[in-house]
């Protein structure tokens, strides 16, 4: 099971901005826990998230010299991926596909059609500087724009997909409205079809209804968890009351329950956790 620690996420809308010097302490604290990756920082347009303007100045400070969690970036467009792709240090690239039109025009400003060209471009540009990228079915539960959607949209987009080569899938719910019965529709039924993928979790949720949504995901063969350390964050760009990202400490506990053999350094992590009450002003 690959756990994805994902400061950025928890990060990107907040108001106030975190000094790059906070941000690198935070991020090096991170990479001593043994995360299998983390959701570092994104290469987009300092006007729409400005938290995030600083991300080449932090990864050029951060210490990985002793560390085995990878990182990643998230990028919206083609440019965003070639200035990811001039760091060797950066694994992976992450990029929001919605299967709400509504949703991508907000994300990324561009059409469904146009960010599916986008994923092939930077499949080759991953092919070419050794990186992976993984795709985020963004609004993959449902949204509220009243876009259609049902669990054949999904299927149908993770088909594209493959056909991009894509081999990592994230499964975002992007306002928590997913249920148990629907996360383990979609696992057991994606993971069958299209063994050959990496299928993971990125769920937006209340803390009351997280451990259930973990336990679907688990138990239908969910691969990798997103999380963030106390459920910090959500997406800016919905513009609607968001519930947070999954609490990392959540996914930890459950799994720990079913004795998943994490190989995670737990006095790291609780440091991490004690932290992340300075970075955040709680």
């Amino acid at each position: 099971m690959k756990i994805i620690e994902c400061p950025r996420d928890a990060m990107q809308g907040l108001h106030n901005f975190i000094p790059t010097d906070q941000k690198v302490t935070y991020l090096n604290q991170l990479l001593k826990v043994g995360f299998d990756t983390i959701d570092f920082g994104s290469f987009v347009s300092a006007k729409a998230i400005p938290q995030m303007r600083d991300t080449a100045e932090v990864l050029e400070k951060l210490d990985l010299s002793g560390t085995s969690s990878k990182l990643l970036a998230i990028v919206a467009n083609v440019r965003g991926a070639e200035d990811a792709c001039r760091y060797e240090q950066i694994d992976y690239l992450g990029f929001p596909l919605s299967i709400s039109e509504t949703f991508q025009q907000r994300n990324t400003n561009k059409s469904i059609a146009e960010a599916l060209n986008v994923v092939n471009a930077i499949q080759e540009l991953c092919a070419r500087y050794h990186k992976k990228q993984v795709v985020y079915i963004s609004m993959g539960f449902g949204n509220p724009y009243g876009d259609p959607y049902d669990v054949e949209v999904v299927e149908k987009f993770t088909d594209i997909l493959t056909t991009l080569r894509v081999e990592i899938i994230s499964l975002a719910d992007t306002i928590g409205v997913s249920e148990p019965g629907q996360i383990e529709y979609l696992f057991k039924t994606l993971i069958k079809k299209f063994p050959a993928v990496e299928f993971g979790a990125h769920l937006h949720s209340n803390p009351k209804t997280s451990l259930e949504k973990i336990e679907a995901a688990y138990n239908s063969g969910c691969q990798r968890f997103d999380g963030a350390i106390k459920g910090f964050g959500g997406c800016p760009m919905a513009k609607d009351e968001l519930v947070g990202n999954m609490a990392t400490e959540t996914i930890l506990s459950f799994l720990d329950s079913k004795k998943a053999g994490l190989q995670l350094n737990r006095e790291e992590f609780e440091n991490a956790l004690l932290m992340a009450e300075s970075v955040f002003g709680i």
